[in-house]
């Protein structure tokens, strides 16, 4: 097995510096009415592989707008931006 040594820019605040300073490196990501997702697996495979996402039902799943499918209800990890 070998290893990759990867040069990081120096000027570049260190993660401990990060953490520290109230940064949060966990990922929240905001959906919004009308936002096109990536889907991650489309509900058919004549369906297109992006939704529109509608109106939020629940704090983890939408209403959204397949192409060539119609209406689903997605949760959260059925797809990204």
């Amino acid at each position: 097995m070998s290893h990759q040594t990867v040069s990081v820019n120096s000027t570049a605040p260190t993660l401990a510096n990060q953490l520290t300073s109230g940064w949060n490196p966990v990922c929240h990501i905001t959906y919004n009415r009308d936002t096109w997702v990536k889907l991650l697996q489309p509900p058919s495979d004549y369906a297109f592989e992006e939704a529109k996402l509608l109106c939020q039902e629940s704090p983890v799943a939408w209403v959204a707008w397949v192409p060539d499918y119609g209406e689903v209800v997605l949760e959260r990890s059925d797809f990204y931006c």
